[in-house]
């Protein structure tokens, strides 16, 4: 009697441990499918189509573990900014970096020969260039590494909106196709210093519609390049590591800066202000619209970037402002510039 009562509890714990097995299972099977469902929703909505079943199920596994990653994240407590599943969520961030970020950072000069907002004593606590019609709307640079371009575009846009009142968007096309004789390589890669050294010497740069963006390293227009829409007279560094100047300057114009976008908070960010981990290592290029402070007190820099508008906040990226190191975060105060009108 004793061996058949100890025969059943066996049994039973065997169909208790069984059950939890099988549950378990079916429970990660549900939230597979959920997952594989999740992953073909964004395919569609992002157009994604992969060219078989290996690359689609490579993708998947990707896709699955950024999931993890962005939610883990906006669960966390005290962050003050979100993550969100935008169009790089089945990229690794290997790839996200050598597809997006191709600035070609140079040794920070010491010493500064002209900063025309040295003697600036009082900024607006707050700025926007866009509400004062300087920026032109979000554009996307595509898998082209030629954010060098649009960065030093949309500092010559906001330049020749205050300086001839008029708001016309210029061609980054042009500077991938015929700055290519020095640093500057197109889609692999530049710098945005270069990029105005060119326009002054080729005596400006022609309009976005007369030179479209193709995203692709092509050969030089000189009919569509000889038809200036813009000019300038040349460009400054803001004195490096210094917020301070580069409030200064922000405070005037858009400015072009470098930063640090290689981690996957920066890859899958989605609003609030930015306070991530990141470190100097400069390989992007964006443009400093502004600057302001969030409802909680926390001072920001505005900044427009190049990956359109589903990225960030509808392209936009609000950064911390004021922080404890030099650099700025992300490195924004090491290498800005401006053009000059």
């Amino acid at each position: 009697m004793e061996f058949t009562n100890h025969c059943r509890c066996i049994c039973f714990a065997l169909i208790l441990v069984l059950g939890a097995w099988s549950f378990q299972a079916a429970a990660r099977s549900l939230q597979d499918d959920s997952m594989y469902e999740r992953h073909e929703q964004w395919m569609s909505r992002y157009g994604r189509v992969y060219q078989d079943v290996n690359e689609q199920e490579m993708r998947y596994k990707i896709f699955k573990d950024n999931v993890a990653y962005i939610e883990a994240s906006n669960n966390a407590a005290n962050k003050p900014y979100k993550l969100g599943i935008n169009q790089f969520a089945d990229l690794t961030n290997e790839e996200f970096k050598a597809q997006r970020n191709k600035f070609k950072g140079h040794m920070c000069s010491t010493s500064i020969t002209s900063f025309k907002y040295e003697n600036v004593t009082a900024v607006p606590s707050t700025v926007d260039w866009r509400k004062k019609g300087a920026v032109t709307p979000i554009k996307d640079q595509g898998q082209c590494g030629c954010c060098w371009a649009f960065s030093a575009v949309a500092a010559m846009e906001g330049i020749t909106k205050l300086s001839t009142g008029k708001l016309v968007s210029l061609s980054e096309q042009e500077l991938v196709d015929c700055d290519t004789s020095g640093v500057d390589q197109g889609c692999e890669g530049g710098l945005m210093d270069n990029a105005f050294q060119f326009i002054q010497q080729n005596k400006g740069l022609t309009t976005e519609t007369n030179y479209p963006y193709k995203g692709v390293d092509g050969t030089c227009n000189s009919k569509g390049e000889s038809n200036a829409a813009a000019t300038i007279n040349g460009y400054e560094d803001v004195p490096a590591n210094s917020e301070n100047s580069l409030l200064k300057a922000v405070a005037n114009q858009p400015v072009s800066v470098a930063i640090d976008a290689g981690g996957s908070d920066f890859q899958f960010y989605s609003s609030g202000v930015f306070t991530g981990t990141c470190g100097t290592q400069l390989d992007h290029g964006v443009t400093a619209v502004g600057y302001g402070s969030s409802d909680d007190g926390t001072k920001y820099w505005l900044v427009k970037n190049s990956w359109g508008t589903q990225w960030g906040e509808e392209g936009y990226i609000r950064m911390q402002r004021d922080v404890d190191a030099n650099e700025g975060l992300c490195g924004i105060a090491m290498e800005a510039s401006y053009p000059t009108a």
